[in-house]
């Protein structure tokens, strides 16, 4: 009956896809990224919370797109998972802050019960986290769920044993340079029916404290402005109800931003122009898959070190460099021509559903912000620093 099915509405499904994702939309995810931070700011604890931190001495690591399923043959999560244990077992040991960005369960290709019974101990490494107060969860396309559905809060408190909140994204107020203005979240209370991670909210804007604008990371999940999946109320319950059911069934995958190379550099390029277009403000998304760091992808960071290595002279580093680049050129569809002068803007996550079973993140700590991933050695889950830098004072 699939295959039938499946012969009788491929074309149409595809057709669909094609006319409601299309191409990433400049002027929509502007509009929408503009829309989502303005309302954090005005209204934290709406659509997201402020965070309001001393990047010396708060920790905090961001993953997202686990997409955990039910360890079958789709599951692209399952090879991760050794990997993504160890990271939490790490991260919560060295008491940084969780901030989980979208996709992270798979719901569009399997039901919530599905993925709660084959991820116990994944739910129980975020929950430690939870428990000290020093979790966030942000709802991205392929988890919709816990944004639109009347009984996502119910389910949520069935995985965590505790009220867990959900948002669309969280704004970080860096105090750079300044004593730690941030409230410890260990010192609140927190009583019974407030979740642990509203502890952190800050309802000072902290602009008002220090008399300079501050410096704000921006994280969210990224599928801002997506016809799909971020549109009304009606869109989103049809995303979530009927048309991820249906992909499901019909085991059809349409091209998105994770899967599709052209639309995956062309999302992260716009997300790049917003976040340039911003005052001292650092961009954190996830959604497409691929790591970018202040602004580049790892290949255009090799071409502007080959520049650099060649401007130098330097032989030895220029070897190396060719040798990596023409490994890595088959990756990436396009690179951003003025790579050499763009603004250390815009950093994504990359995922912890590579296929090698890899898993990459950014890092905030010691006033640095770094790419990491964690990867197997000899049988053991290793984290590796890919890159990082001081984070900087921008305007």
């Amino acid at each position: 009956m699939r295959k039938l099915l499946r012969k009788i509405l491929l074309r149409p499904v595809l057709w669909a896809a094609s006319r409601f994702s299309s191409r990433p939309n400049r002027e929509r995810i502007f509009a929408a990224l503009t829309s989502l931070y303005k309302d954090i700011l005005e209204k934290p604890g709406d659509r997201g919370i402020v965070i309001t931190c001393n990047p010396e001495n708060d920790k905090f690591i961001i993953f997202s797109d686990q997409h955990k399923g039910r360890r079958n043959g789709a599951d692209d999560f399952m090879l991760a998972e050794p990997n993504y244990l160890a990271a939490l077992d790490h991260y919560y040991k060295a008491d940084f802050t969780f901030i989980n960005l979208g996709d992270s369960e798979e719901l569009w290709e399997n039901n919530l019960w599905q993925v709660k019974k084959m991820n116990k101990a994944n739910f129980d490494a975020e929950k430690k986290f939870l428990l000290k107060g020093k979790y966030v969860k942000v709802f991205g396309n392929h988890d919709l769920f816990w944004d639109n559905d009347p009984f996502a809060g119910w389910q949520l408190r069935s995985i965590f044993k505790q009220k867990v909140k959900v948002y669309e994204g969280v704004v970080l107020q860096l105090a750079v340079g300044c004593e730690q203005l941030a409230v410890d979240s260990q010192q609140l209370a927190v009583d019974s029916h407030q979740s642990a991670v509203d502890s952190l909210r800050t309802q000072t804007p902290f602009s008002s404290m220090v008399g300079e604008p501050p410096v704000h990371i921006f994280l969210t999940h990224g599928h801002q402005g997506d016809a799909q999946s971020d549109g009304n109320w009606f869109s989103k319950f049809f995303v979530a109800k009927i048309w991820a059911p249906l992909q499901s069934l019909l085991r059809i995958n349409p091209n998105t931003p994770a899967y599709d190379a052209e639309k995956k550099t062309l999302h992260n390029s716009i997300m790049y122009e917003w976040s340039a277009s911003q005052q001292n403000l650092l961009l954190v998304t996830g959604h497409t898959h691929q790591p970018v760091f202040a602004s580049l992808t790892h290949l255009e960071r090799l071409y502007k070190s080959f520049q650099l290595a060649e401007k130098n002279k330097n032989a030895g580093d220029l070897q190396k460099l060719l040798d990596e680049i023409k490994k890595r050129e088959k990756e990436f569809t396009a690179v951003a021509a003025d790579y050499m002068t763009m603004r250390s803007t815009y950093f994504n996550t990359g995922c912890c559903c590579f296929s090698d079973g890899d898993i990459s993140g950014i890092e905030i700590e010691g006033g640095e912000i770094r790419l990491v991933k964690w990867t197997i050695v000899e049988g053991v889950p290793e984290r590796r620093m890919l890159e990082g830098m001081h984070l900087p004072l921008l305007k």
